[in-house]
């Protein structure tokens, strides 16, 4: 019985958390609108913009905490190297 209630929180839980993509658009779009920008123009497509992208950086930075080494590091160009000169030859 127990076993049974456990199980079915767990589901309810977690489906709980879920939003469709047209459910998540319609909050977008309910916060774009509390911002004052009104549909079909520039600015408002671009507050949509904007969210989307603040999604996508969440979710990476999400992704990106759980490794246990840390965070990738991008490094650009190699230091320089020095070589020693061969004598020319005559």
């Amino acid at each position: 019985m127990w076993r049974r209630i456990l199980v079915l929180s767990a589901i309810a839980g977690f489906s709980s958390g879920c939003m469709t993509a047209e459910e998540r658009r319609a909050a977008d779009e309910a916060k774009c609108r509390s911002y004052g920008f009104t549909k079909r123009n520039d600015a408002f497509a671009e507050c949509m913009q904007r969210i989307d992208l603040n999604r996508s950086a969440d979710q990476r930075a999400a992704m990106y905490d759980q490794w246990p080494w840390g965070r990738p590091v991008v490094i650009y160009g190699a230091p320089p190297i020095a070589v020693k000169k061969l004598p020319k030859k005559q």
